[in-house]
């Protein structure tokens, strides 16, 4: 249960007054755009930041909260088993259960209920067969990694799979999941579906996975940042963007008809006292006129007026107001384009490469001026080997790479590469468009959301949402002809992630395109489709 709770960041106001019912079966949809909060709401429900007013209470008191941050933590020398008893909480079960038990047996007042207590949540938790369980549901999801390896080790679909074992392998009360969908391939996604829609604990979650709210969500919350509110709905995620847009359009209407009102009302003012000034003056001018019937006349129809103004001001100030519904900040964005590179944009023949176990080939292809091109796979299928390889980032053992003259490439990496490092973002945004300078630079990442406080500060402090900004912008800073995008709807709000897709219909150059939003595939029009499957290209017909 949720009441009356508030939160900002600095001096401004993220959320307030939110009051929040929290049932079992629940899967409560968490939107708004990037930085209204929902990362800090689901953290206060954690536990883990305390509101600024309002409370969280859970019930039962003893019931466990499960989160699960958007960036599963791969701690050095952590191993798998390591990091997936650490998720579903049992590790720290476990060490409260050996401390009770030490103390039970020291003899300790109360060390009786203690253990009890302790004991219960382990086994609560599943503690008790989660080695038998973790090797099972990692083989069912093909991680193909032994337990004993370390996390730091794994490759981004391994850990992908890894952070989705810990969700699958969770008996929480209430789940509370940031960007589930990360980094899940289709498989992954339709495996995180039904386990989400068969809980019977409660679910908060926050996904940019549009396709994913609509299967899983009962429940809608939004963090309206713009008219700074709290709207709660009904239903699934379509009918929240049905009710939405009604509830925007009668907002708009009632607004328009207020302000028509009001400037009614004050023009019929103006209007009723310059007639009143005027037959004040009528009558000064016309003072020597003796007839006291024309003098009675002229005064009373001046009273009139001036109780006629009078009226229409208490009209006014009878006048509910309705705030103007503040307009929303909108990602404009455009990718500028370089001149058109030759007729063939990149090509590989024979090309081999290997990655430890892992070999990618041979492949064969070659990519045509201005094609479209949809690259889709599971993950550590080799899509991002793929790529690495046709931009000259992986040296090939066997074959040839080559790129046509002219191509110019504009990279969004799965991994947001490009601002990671410790300089600040406006020195490292530079470093790619030194032509620009600081105050043009500024101006352009304000425009995608980053602001002074953003640009001086450290691209690695910047969360994976504002990298991913970050990396936009850079597009629209450079010319490109060669756009490649590798999961590039990961951390990204749902508002940013349309404006792509708008950007992206506009683009006149080629693309590759890695995604596993089912949405953006079905909005974003593409002329071929390669399927990549444990190193083997294919193409789709």
């Amino acid at each position: 249960m949720v009441k009356d709770l508030a939160a900002g960041y600095g001096e401004r106001v993220l959320f307030e007054g939110l009051d929040l019912a929290i049932a079992p079966g629940d899967v409560i949809g968490l939107v708004g755009p990037n930085g209204a909060g929902k990362s800090t709401f689901l953290r206060i429900l954690a536990g883990l930041v305390a509101p600024e007013e309002g409370g969280v209470q859970v019930s039962p008191a003893d019931g466990v909260v499960g989160y699960l941050p958007q960036e599963p933590e791969r701690r050095p020398g952590e191993t798998v088993r390591g990091f997936l008893g650490r998720r579903t909480g049992v590790t720290e079960a476990q060490a409260a259960f050996d401390l009770a038990t030490e103390r039970l047996g020291e003899g300790v007042p109360g060390a009786d209920d203690e253990y009890s207590a302790a004991l219960e949540r382990w086994l609560a938790l599943g503690g008790a067969d989660l080695d038998e369980r973790a090797e099972e549901v990692a083989a069912d999801l093909g991680l193909e990694v032994g337990l004993d390896q370390e996390m730091t080790s794994l490759s981004g679909g391994q850990a992908a799979r890894a952070g989705l074992a810990s969700l699958l392998l969770s008996r929480y009360d209430v789940f509370l999941l940031d960007e589930p969908t990360n980094n899940l391939d289709l498989d992954g996604l339709d495996r995180l579906e039904r386990f989400v829609t068969g809980l019977r604990a409660a679910t908060v979650l926050v996904s940019h996975d549009r396709e994913f709210l609509v299967r899983t969500v009962n429940k809608i919350v939004e963090l309206d940042l713009p008219q700074q509110r709290v709207n709660v709905y009904g239903g699934g995620y379509e009918a929240y963007l049905a009710e939405r847009e009604i509830a925007r359009q009668h907002a708009r209407e009632e607004y328009d008809e207020y302000a028509e009102k009001l400037d009614s009302l004050k023009e019929r003012g103006r209007t009723q006292r310059a007639w009143m000034d005027k037959g004040v003056r009528n009558a000064r001018r016309k003072a020597t006129d003796n007839d006291k019937h024309v003098k009675h006349f002229r005064g009373e129809t001046s009273e009139k007026q001036a109780a006629k103004a009078r009226q229409t001001e208490r009209a006014i100030e009878r006048l509910e107001e309705v705030a103007e519904p503040r307009k929303e900040w909108e990602l404009r964005m455009e990718i500028a384009e370089a001149p058109r590179s030759g007729a063939v944009t990149a090509a590989m023949r024979q090309v081999v490469v290997r990655l430890g176990d892992f070999t990618l080939g041979p492949v064969n292809l070659e990519i045509g001026w201005a094609e479209k091109v949809a690259i889709t796979g599971p993950n550590g299928a080799g899509k991002s080997t793929l790529l690495a390889a046709l931009l000259g980032r992986l040296e090939p053992e066997e074959g040839t790479v080559t790129r046509g003259p002219g191509v110019v490439v504009g990279e969004v990496d799965q991994a947001r590469r490009l601002f990671e490092g410790d300089e600040p973002l406006l020195d490292a945004f530079r470093r790619h468009v030194p032509d620009l300078v600081p105050e043009e630079v500024r101006t352009l990442l304000a425009k995608f959301g980053l602001r002074s406080s953003h640009v001086t500060r450290s691209a690695a402090t910047l969360s994976p949402g504002e990298r991913t900004r970050a990396a936009l912008a850079l597009l629209q800073a450079r010319g490109v002809n060669l756009l490649v995008l590798d999961e590039p709807t990961n951390h990204l709000d749902l508002p940013a992630i349309e404006q792509l897709e708008s950007a992206l219909a506009h683009y006149p150059g080629t693309l590759l395109l890695v995604t596993h939003d089912r949405r953006m595939l079905e909005a974003v029009h593409t002329t071929r489709r390669l399927h990549v499957d444990q190193g083997k290209i294919t193409e789709i017909r």
